[in-house]
């Protein structure tokens, strides 16, 4: 907690929509096997793979957005500083493209992460004004999401310097998930790749695209392995008390760098137990990091139990808790650091 790890000249600014990118996936395929073979040769010699991404130009201009610059790549998406031709304001155009059946999944996933920011409205939480869809009438080939900006740095890439700072992200997002849930929204995603951090400590919640209303059972599993509740993997129903889990496991590793067992097991073995009581218990934070505050460590701890109901029931509660522990420490500190008072004794 004590090693701030310093971000190279000129990526802080944009570092979140380079991650944003790179955690995607960037590897490209290898050409498919067969008679399919000449088809790729014949677009290769078109220069356009099938499988690569079509970049804009510098200056093109895409529904009154004027490009400026490349930030970013994903598996399907490049990301693209851009500027508002009328207001002048500078968004992050995420550019999401559909080259196979496959990547149907980006087109839908960008739906769902634009159809959940419009209903909400929340500074702990990235807008996303505007999509604009490309292609045919029945069928959409190109994907735009005119996204708000984040200055600032993932918490997994950059980790805060110290307990308070932690604590203060970890309230201001609990506070933005209070927000999606009274909307009726669950992120289904937090983790600490999903909360950006500018140099000032402001926190942002990212990448709604797994995002769903209360009460959803999904058809697969969905999730970050390392994060995920039992309750998505199981494929039962998606609550508030989900993202507890998920905030939890977020949490969790950012005090210790370490990733609580889930039910999802661990390298290979993606199965896990479909008996909760099988899941492996995780050690205490207060066990890897002797330093973590003795109140967090049992919010944390609460918060990653198996059964839900054992969990916090709200993120107000959770934001409660961390106002409290976040106070006591700026106190303990505040008195650390007052002057020494020292007695004068009139008789000398």
């Amino acid at each position: 907690m004590d090693r701030r790890r310093t971000p190279r000249p000129g990526v802080a600014r944009l570092g979140d929509h380079r991650e944003e990118g790179e955690r995607a996936g960037t590897h490209a395929r290898r050409p498919p096997p067969g008679d399919a073979v000449a088809g790729a040769t014949r677009r290769r010699s078109e220069g356009l793979m099938a499988d690569e991404l079509v970049a804009k130009k510098k200056g093109d201009v895409v529904e009154g957005h004027r490009i400026l610059s490349e930030i970013g790549r994903g598996a399907a998406s490049i990301i693209y500083l851009a500027q508002d031709e009328k207001t002048k304001q500078v968004w992050a155009l995420k550019h999401i493209q559909k080259r196979t059946d496959k990547d149907q999944r980006f087109l839908d996933q960008a739906e769902i992460e634009q159809k959940t920011a419009q209903a909400l409205d929340h500074p702990a939480i990235r807008k996303i004004p505007k999509l604009i869809k490309k292609g045919s009438l029945l069928r959409t080939k190109e994907i735009f999401l005119v996204m708000e900006l984040v200055d600032g740095m993932s918490m997994e890439r950059h980790p805060p310097a110290t307990f308070e700072s932690a604590i203060d992200i970890f309230r201001q997002v609990a506070h933005g998930l209070e927000h999606m849930h009274s909307r009726g929204f669950i992120h289904a995603d937090m983790k600490p790749n999903n909360i950006v951090v500018s140099d000032d400590g402001t926190a942002k919640v990212i990448d709604l695209g797994q995002s769903c209303r209360v009460g959803t059972i999904k058809p697969r599993i969905q999730g970050t392995p390392d994060y995920i509740a039992p309750e998505q993997v199981h494929r039962r129903a998606i609550t508030e008390r989900t993202d507890v889990y998920n905030f939890g496991a977020t949490m969790y590793w950012v005090m210790t760098r370490k990733n609580i067992p889930t039910a999802l097991g661990r390298g290979d073995s993606l199965l896990g137990s479909k008996d909760d009581n099988l899941i492996e218990k995780p050690a205490r934070t207060v066990e890897l990091n002797p330093r973590v505050p003795p109140l967090l460590d049992e919010l944390i701890m609460r918060c990653v139990e198996v059964n839900p109901e054992d969990r916090p029931g709200s993120m107000r509660e959770i934001a409660d808790r961390l106002e409290l522990i976040l106070g006591k420490l700026r106190a303990e500190r505040q008195m650390r650091e007052a002057p020494a008072v020292q007695v004068v004794d009139d008789e000398a």
